[in-house]
Formats: structure tokens, sequence, C-alpha cells
């Protein structure tokens, strides 16, 4: 919201004042006749030189232009009322909704009991509302994903929010509340720290991690053009090769005896031979005879023509490379962006038209200049710098200057890579674990590791949930296979043992299928039992020891049924995000980081039209009369 003129009043957009000079021309004044005058040429043509000059004024909103803009909140909490009671407005009053409609806020976890009061009193009193209703933002999402045990990572602006839900019902005993530089404003301040000595200002570093060669690599991964050296297997036998290679460097040369009868010297190899005479030089097995090479002569000729033969072979060579680099040439310009060294983002920034073009002769670029309507953005025009100087209506004017949309292409290397480094990952990693582990059910911690939701437009940035997902798996996942050395894999009939030998497990019975307890004598239970295998003691005899039976095997039920294996509860086996319903298709195209819009809906059916008030899921007009704004803590789900 930007401060009006008045104050204590709010605009939504951004009102600018425009000036206009516009020449006026007398009117010469019509005769008594009816007949008007007619000025001799010379008169008209002063009249013409010397007119009035007039300025006037137009003022029209800009919703192009954010300097000056106040923010009613700051990392999720309230800083200014009656900013955000404006911006209440200015919603209420662009939906236009008809009289006597519900009204559900979903609010932060930021705020407080005396701000519900605050909202409470504000929607009765002003918009005359028949039901209001507080839903929190992290249960508006577990509604949009249909699930009612999951954990809410909500990425925002400033700020991220974790929130653990069993059963609808928040726990707020350990909740991450506002962890701060955790949002996107702290990828965008990371990357001014990267790229401050490119001279990277804040608005190219914004659009940077807003476009798409901005990517968040998992932990572990190479960055591009960094190789990973193979380790040697067998350091001994790699050290035998290399000394033999070493002892085999001195043979093979010009002076090595054995060069001319292997056809290793001057180019000569086996299975060549000379033109014309020379061809019998060379016998039926393709051994060269140095001998009759020598007898005939022709040795330099025979040189000759194998350096010749040689220098073909080299010249084709370089000729298959060149080919093959050429080959691949257009495949380096399809690699990922993963795997690219540097790449290009679009970089659309507002400059004066004075300055794009000097003097007024030089015209704009065609498809850099974007004219900028009274509401929105259009495709882009070619228009002249004259043109556009001399159409003030259409070129939107900052402080009196004609400016304009400009889009050029900007170099970035691999420091779009790490927009999240500096810790970014690992405080929201230990902010979940701890949330987790705060649950005071144990049994419902791997339930919660298994429905993971991260949501805000702060996860917007390609790889972040991906790279958010490996760094916990990195830091806590256990593997099944290390899960056999913790106690809680022992069978739960096995009570600890103790020091005098009472909690020893005992043999049970083979002639009964009942269980017996450590206080049961298990040969005084075989001879009850002897003549009924089936456990069954007939009416009158030995009623207090079968009653006994019966507790101990009852008690003991009861705590195999509260020992059941249910997870470690300090460290997750396994980690999974869940994903949004299918149901809902529309989603899928604009991403499900604003899932809370979705989950409002969804509980605004629910709330109004489906209970109507049955399990006070909202505040109605007369609760409110009656109870007052204290009465919405009754009432928020």
């Amino acid at each position: 919201m930007f401060p009006a003129e008045k104050k204590g009043e709010w605009e939504p957009l951004k009102v600018r004042e425009r000036k206009i000079t516009r020449r006026r021309h007398d009117v010469a004044p019509a005769s008594v006749d009816g007949d008007s005058a007619m000025p001799d040429a010379d008169a008209a043509t002063n009249e013409l030189d010397n007119g009035i000059e007039e300025e006037e004024t137009y003022f029209e909103e800009d919703p192009t232009i954010e300097e000056g803009a106040v923010y009613p909140l700051r990392q999720g909490r309230v800083v200014d009322w009656s900013c955000l009671f404006a911006l209440m407005t200015h919603i209420y009053n662009t939906l236009s909704p008809p009289f006597h409609t519900p009204i559900i806020i979903i609010t932060q976890p930021t705020w407080t009991a005396h701000d519900h009061e605050i909202l409470t009193q504000f929607f009765f009193e002003k918009f005359k509302t028949p039901a209001f209703c507080l839903m929190d933002s992290a249960l508006a999402v577990c509604y949009a994903y249909a699930a009612s045990t999951a954990t809410v990572v909500d990425i925002g602006y400033e700020k991220c929010d974790i929130s653990a839900v069993v059963e609808f019902l928040i726990n707020d005993f350990g909740r991450g509340i506002a962890v701060p530089n955790c949002g996107g404003e702290g990828m965008t301040q990371r990357l001014m720290e990267l790229l401050a000595k490119k001279d990277f200002s804040r608005d190219m570093c914004e659009q940077l991690k807003r476009s798409g060669i901005c990517e968040i690599l998992p932990p572990g991964t190479a960055m591009p053009g960094e190789e990973v050296e193979a380790p040697v297997v067998n350091p001994a036998a790699a050290a035998s090769a290399g000394a033999n290679t070493a002892g085999l460097k001195g043979r093979g040369g010009p002076g090595d005896p054995m060069t001319l009868s292997r056809g290793g010297a001057g180019g000569i190899e086996a299975g060549d031979e000379p033109d014309g005479e020379g061809g019998d030089v060379e016998d039926n097995e393709g051994v060269l005879d140095v001998a009759s090479l020598v007898v005939s002569g022709k040795t330099n000729e025979f040189l000759a023509r194998k350096e010749k033969e040689k220098a073909e072979r080299a010249e084709k060579a370089a000729a298959k490379k060149a080919a093959q680099e050429a080959a691949a040439a257009p495949k380096q310009a399809k690699l990922p962006n993963a795997k690219r060294l540097t790449a290009t983002f679009p970089y659309t920034e507002r400059r004066p038209l004075e300055e794009l073009n000097q003097n007024g002769k030089k015209p704009v670029e065609k498809g850099a200049l974007k004219v900028v309507g009274e509401a929105k953005l259009q495709d882009p025009v070619e228009v002249s710098t004259d043109q556009a100087l001399n159409a003030p209506t259409e070129v939107p004017l900052s402080n009196g200057e004609a400016t304009a949309l400009v889009r050029r292409e900007v170099e970035v290397g691999l420091e779009r890579f790490q927009a999240a480094t500096g810790g970014i990952l690992d405080e929201i990693a230990d902010g979940i674990h701890r949330c987790i582990l705060s649950v005071p059910e144990v049994q419902r911690r791997q339930e919660l590791w298994d429905n993971l939701i991260i949501v805000g437009n702060g996860s917007k940035v390609k790889g972040f949930k991906d790279a958010l997902v490996a760094k916990i798996n990195s830091k806590y996942l256990i593997s099944d296979s290390n899960t056999t050395i913790f106690t809680s894999e022992m069978p739960s009939s096995f009570s600890t043992p103790v020091a005098t030998g009472a909690n020893t497990p005992q043999p049970q019975s083979q002639l009964t299928n009942s269980h017996h307890g450590p206080g049961v004598n298990p040969l005084l239970l075989a001879a009850t039992t002897a003549s009924n295998p089936s456990g069954l003691i007939p009416p009158g005899q030995n009623q207090h020891l079968h009653a006994q039976l019966q507790m101990q095997q009852y008690q003991q039920q009861n705590q195999q049924s509260s020992h059941q294996y249910a997870g470690h509860g300090q460290t997750p086996m396994r980690i999974k995000l869940t994903k949004m319903p299918e149901y809902f298709p529309e989603w899928k195209d604009v991403g499900t980081e604003e899932a809370s819009f979705l989950g409002a809906q969804v509980a605004a059916k629910v709330v109004f039209v489906v209970d109507q008030g049955l399990s006070k899921g909202f505040m109605s007009r007369t609760e409110y009369n009656d109870l007052g704004p204290q009465g919405i803590h009754e009432f928020c789900m």
C-alpha cells in the first residue's frame, strides 16, 4: 500500500502527477453581422508564433512502481495495522461479495491471540459479516492435500514456518515459527553476496532467482566442470604398470637396434613395400627385408614415400577430428542447465529514453521497448525515439522523464547454483527434525516423516524441494539394515531382566495355549492342566487360579499392544513428499506453492455449508454480540 495525500489514508497503487504542456491560441471574435473578421496574413503568422502555453496536470495510477510502498507484514508479524486494514478493505471491494457473505481468514503462526481479537472486531464492525472464521495456514494446507497428519514447511518471503499437524491438530510445542533468513529474500541476499564482484544489483539477483537457469543442486552433486578422479583400486599394480611403461620408453627409438627389424624407425612398418623395383624387398610373410632394401639403393625414396603417407594420414585424422568437433558443437548447446559452465537470462530494466537515445538520433532497438499502458504491460512494439517522446500518454513518466523497459541478456557462471548455500537448507532441515521430535506421540512421528509437504513461493526455485529432501536424508535418515541394533526390535514378550532374576523369561507350557506371566509357576500350571489340554478348567476347580491366569493374560496383551513397533521416533526410516490429490487438475499448471488458498476454499465449504456451526467452526454475528471479540478463541480452527 502507498500513503495517500491525507494522513492515515492509503492507496493500492502509486499515484503519479504528470504535467503536459499545451499551446493555446486565441480565436478571432465574430463581427456584428455574423461574418467573422478576416485578419491579414502577418497578424495570423504572429499569433501562431506567439501562442500561449498552458501546463495541465494529470494524476494517474502506475502499477509498475514500488518505490515508497509500505508492507503491513514483516516476517509474518503485523507491523502496521492501519495499512493492513486498508489492504483488507481494498481486497474486499475488489471482490465485491454480496451482502451476508461469511469470511474466512488464513492466519499466520506468528499472530497472537490479541491479533485475532483485533481482526475479529474489524471484520464484524466494518463489513457486517454474518459469520467469521480464523484458520491456521498449516491447517489449510492439510485440507488442500487431504492429509490429516503431515509436516507442513511453508517457505515464505523473509521467513520459514514449520508445523506438525496430527489428526488436524497443530502441535504448538516445538513449532518452527518465522525462522529468519530462510525464505526467498534470503536466497536473493545470498546471490548478491556471490555476485557482488560482478556489480549485480538486487533487481538483477531477484530476476536471476526467478529465471529458469537458477537451480539448486542436491548436496554432493558435482558442479559443471568438476571432474571426479577415479580411485586406484590396486596401487601396487598401478605402480608396477607405470614402471613397465617407463622401462619401455627408451625402447623403439631411432637408435634402437631392434627398430629396423620391427619397422619402427623412420615410419617403416611391417607389411609396407616400396614402389617399382623395390617391391621384392618384402617377403611373403610381410616382414621387411632390410638387406634387400639396402642393396637396392632406394632407401631414401622408400623413406620419403613413408613420410608422405604419414603426413596424409595426419591430415585425414585432423579432418576427422574437426568433423567430430563440428558435430559435437550443437550437442554442447543442448546440454542441460546443470551441466553448463555459464548461462544467460533475460534481464529487464527501466531506463530513461534520453539515456538510451542520446540527442534523439539513435532509434530504440526493435523488440527492446515495451510500451506501458495505464494498467498492464503490452507486447513489445517498434517505437522510434521521436514517436516515444511525442507520445507521453503511452510511455510512463517517472520524475517527469519518459522511460522504457529494456531487455538484455546477462551471463552468469556457477553462482546460479549456490542460491541456497550458506546454511539455508541446513537450518530448515534442523527445524523440521526438532519440530517432529517435539510431537509427544512417538508412534506418530514416522507418519509425519512420511507426509512432508513443502509449500510457499520461496520454494519455487528449481530443485529446491529435491535438495531439501536430499539434505534431510543425508543428515537424519537411517537404513533398514541398521534397525536391528535398537532395543525396540526385540520381541515385546521379553521384559527387561533385573538383577534379582524375577523378570527372566520362563519357558511356556506345551500343554496349553494360554500364556502365563512371570508370577505363575510353570510346574504348577502344567500339573493343573495335564488332564485338560485345552486349557479350560472345570467349574468348581481352582477358580482362583483360573481368574489369576485370565488377569495376567489380559495384562500381557495390553503390554504387547503398547509395545508394538512403530518406528524409532528419534530418527526417520524413510522420508516422503505428499502429493496433492489429482482431482484438482488446474493446480498442475500453476504449481502447489499457494495450496493454502485451495485449502481455505475446501475448509470454507466444510465449515460454512456442511457443518453449519455444529462443531463451532466459525463465529456468528449473534455470538459476537454476546461474547465480543474475545469469544473468537472458542471458534477459530
